[in-house]
């Protein structure tokens, strides 16, 4: 069944100055179809037809039509299928498939170092006492199979580097809490080393105890000792980036995590 969704006011265009009108009209398509989502006149299966059928419901050509679907397949609100029977459908949400979109904005909009791992230690924070409260056996078990498989990483400096990635992500995914996790997911595209030139075999170490000490308050169920304990963790980890990145005004080269 098709959802008639109420778009705007909008009427066919020619002449001089049609192309912008064009645009607009899209532009108005693409704004109707995405408040109706967020006031829950849309759901994720709803079918809005094809671009004939949204043409004539909106008194537009079907290039505009077809402009706006374009326009919404791109934003991941609609899955278009093609042939007999086709037409769009309102998608099923897929966060993690724009994570590496929103990471690259923030690269291109020029967010620095600082700005990233602060948001990352709030969120990260956060995560860990939602965890605490949250986590699962399965959720543990994670867990435990990362730290068990860093202890065997800590003179393999890129293994090891991704192995802390996947931890903090999974801590942050026992949080329970999808928008947390789809954060860390997105800031870990912008802020995680492809190369860690300061992990040496004792930093490796004291990465290894702080991630073995967080499990534990987890298990422990100890929400506030989880969120201190991955808050100190982040806040070393932001020392290091900062030191990596030139910053002078830290020197903390040295600093464990």
């Amino acid at each position: 069944m098709t959802v008639h969704v109420l778009f705007g006011n909008s009427e066919r265009n020619s002449g001089f100055g049609a192309a912008p009108r064009a645009a607009t009209l899209s532009a108005q398509i693409v704004s109707d179809v995405r408040t109706a989502l967020f006031e829950k006149r849309l759901k994720p299966g709803d079918f809005l037809g094809g671009e004939k059928d949204i043409a004539a419901r909106s008194g537009v050509s079907r290039i505009v039509a077809r402009d706006a679907l374009r326009t919404l397949q791109a934003l991941g609100i609609v899955d278009i299928k093609v042939g007999s029977g086709g037409g769009a459908r309102i998608a099923r949400g897929d966060p993690r498939r724009f994570a590496e979109a929103l990471a690259i904005q923030l690269e291109l909009a020029g967010t620095d170092v600082v700005e990233i791992l602060d948001a990352q230690r709030a969120i990260e924070s956060f995560a860990a006492e939602l965890a605490a409260e949250n986590a699962t056996a399965a959720d543990f078990k994670r867990l435990h199979a990362l730290i068990d498989e860093a202890a065997l990483l800590l003179d393999d400096v890129p293994a090891f580097t991704k192995n802390g990635a996947d931890f903090h992500l999974a801590v942050a995914e026992a949080s329970h809490n999808r928008v947390l996790a789809i954060q860390l997911h997105s800031l870990q595209h912008v802020s995680w080393p492809s190369s860690n030139p300061t992990l040496t075999h004792p930093v490796s170490a004291h990465v290894l105890d702080a991630h073995r000490e967080l499990v534990e308050l987890i298990e422990m169920r100890d929400g506030a000792g989880a969120r201190r304990a991955m808050d100190d963790h982040v806040k070393m980890i932001r020392a290091r980036r900062i030191a990596e990145h030139g910053d002078k005004k830290t020197n903390d080269n040295n600093t464990c995590c």
